[in-house]
């Protein structure tokens, strides 16, 4: 048995170690390093698909366990990031009796705990939803239908780092605002699971004509990642949206 057919698995579980690593960082609120895990989980997530394409060693098991790494790594952090980035916009709340609001308390043994932010794990989900769609869908070879679950963890992953390091008064003003987290949050599903083509980073060749839109895509982010750091990763996936609707045709 060869042992280069094992070097993408190998790759693949080191996503998923990363993601059980940031799994930990982000229950316990460091979003910081739960998201320097997350990216390094990105990272062998890019590469291990592209070792198993070199290698020729693509198969049915190292599909399955790409898809189970990714679902912790892009699926459940996320989720966890915005259930406790939710917590923090809804104000301490009376323990002291239940009500039928959206921020009604669930108690259970002592355990106290408000109902609302539960709607961010909706993103985990989703996410399980669109990977295992993902894993039964033949046609995308050559385009995505709807977010893949890192670009959508990016976007999520950004907010505590806007937080933390842009210091704007009126991105943080938005970014803790509940009803943005929900807005954001379904609209994180919907694109998940929608039938919009979004082209894929493969280059089949170098050339311009070919490859234009990726071209300007990675061009134009390298833009805004370097005048607005953080707070670009929104802008750069949104603008990744708006390139592939605008050339549906040639996706």
């Amino acid at each position: 048995m060869s042992f280069k057919r094992h070097i993408p698995n190998f790759v693949t579980l080191l996503n998923l170690f990363a993601g059980c690593i940031a799994v930990i960082f982000a229950v316990n609120g460091n979003f910081i390093v739960a998201a320097i895990f997350v990216f390094l989980g990105v990272f062998f997530d890019f590469f291990d698909g592209l070792l198993a394409r070199k290698l020729n060693v693509q198969s049915p098991l190292g599909i399955q366990l790409d898809s189970l790494a990714d679902l912790v790594t892009s699926g459940v952090v996320p989720g966890i990031i915005m259930f406790k980035l939710i917590s923090l916009t809804i104000d301490a709340p009376d323990y002291s009796a239940y009500t039928d609001s959206w921020n009604s308390v669930f108690h259970w043994q002592g355990f106290k705990m408000s109902l609302l932010p539960l709607i961010g794990l909706f993103i985990t989900l989703a996410s399980a939803y669109r990977l295992a769609k993902f894993n039964i869908d033949e046609d995308q070879q050559s385009y995505f239908k709807g977010l893949p679950v890192p670009a959508n963890t990016l976007v999520i992953l950004s907010l505590p780092l806007i937080l933390e390091y842009q210091n704007n008064d009126l991105m943080n003003s938005i970014i803790i605002n509940k009803w943005f987290l929900i807005g954001l949050t379904l609209l994180s599903c919907y694109l998940l699971n929608s039938n919009i083509k979004l082209f894929a980073l493969k280059f089949k060749n170098w050339g311009f004509k070919d490859n234009s839109v990726r071209y300007i895509f990675l061009l134009l982010s390298v833009v805004l990642l370097i005048v607005l750091h953080f707070a670009a990763i929104p802008l750069v996936i949104g603008l990744y949206i708006a390139l592939s609707l605008l050339t549906q045709s040639k996706i």
